[in-house]
């Protein structure tokens, strides 16, 4: 469970976590967002984004109890994948968050617990095929992701259109070895959080609208929303937000 801010403070007067203090005030804008709309805050997940952070920025955020990183390169990731479990890390989860390149996706395979960022049919194809392989060698593991869509539809934002996500989903729903647990998208980066609401929004009809048409899947999650947007993405359904300046601290 994360640690209390009372108790946190009265444990570390002396050397204040940063870090610590920021995940406490996160987590209370958390609450707040949920409890606007009639939302539980524990129906949010918080994936830390820890990418180009060092372990002992990471360490000081799971020492007050964050329990879920986000990682954008297998080269970064898995060195810090490795050393958690080095030091016993109970509970702790990485997720991959970045985009995917065709020849490293068995790499996706080595400790996420999800995946947030299949943005097309060739990704889903190979995660399934190397799934498949290593379940050959021993492994029984399902691999569970996300599927990102490009809701705002700008060019430089990698997904799924929403049409191809109508297209496609059967078929990647039907591969073997790997698990479609829901939806993710990015929104553009604006001058106020308020201009995202369109794009969360639509990506939470479009989740409905496609958990209607598919009975079958359980498309429970919606990964949207980060520093500058997640209380509006919190506001329109998501399920994980995905923070990391207002945690550790402005991007390196």
């Amino acid at each position: 469970m994360p640690t209390t801010e009372k108790h946190h403070r009265s444990a570390t007067a002396a050397h204040p976590s940063t870090v610590a203090e920021n995940l406490a005030h996160v987590h209370r804008r958390i609450a707040s967002a949920a409890t606007r709309v009639g939302r539980e805050p524990c129906e949010v997940m918080l994936v830390a984004v820890s990418k180009t952070k060092p372990m002992s920025l990471i360490e000081e955020a799971w020492q007050a109890g964050q329990m879920v990183f986000g990682e954008n390169r297998f080269e970064d990731a898995l060195p810090k994948i490795a050393q958690s479990h080095a030091l016993g890390w109970a509970n702790v989860q990485w997720h991959f968050i970045g985009s995917i390149q065709s020849r490293k996706t068995a790499q996706a395979l080595n400790g996420f617990t999800l995946i947030h960022s299949v943005d097309r049919l060739k990704i889903a194809n190979r995660l399934s095929r190397d799934s498949v392989a290593r379940n050959k060698v021993g492994a029984n593991d399902v691999l569970s992701l996300l599927l990102q869509v490009n809701v705002s539809g700008e060019e430089s934002k990698h997904g799924f259109t929403p049409a191809e996500l109508r297209q496609q989903l059967s078929t990647i729903a039907a591969l073997p070895g790997i698990s479609v647990e829901g939806l993710m998208t990015m929104a553009p980066f604006t001058a106020t959080a308020e201009e995202t609401r369109p794009v969360f929004r639509g990506l939470r009809i479009l989740r409905d609208e496609l958990a209607e048409k598919h009975p079958e899947l359980s498309l429970h999650h919606l990964s949207m929303g980060m520093t500058n947007d997640f209380e509006v993405a919190i506001e329109e359904g998501a399920t994980i937000v995905r923070i990391g300046s207002a945690i550790f601290g402005a991007r390196n």
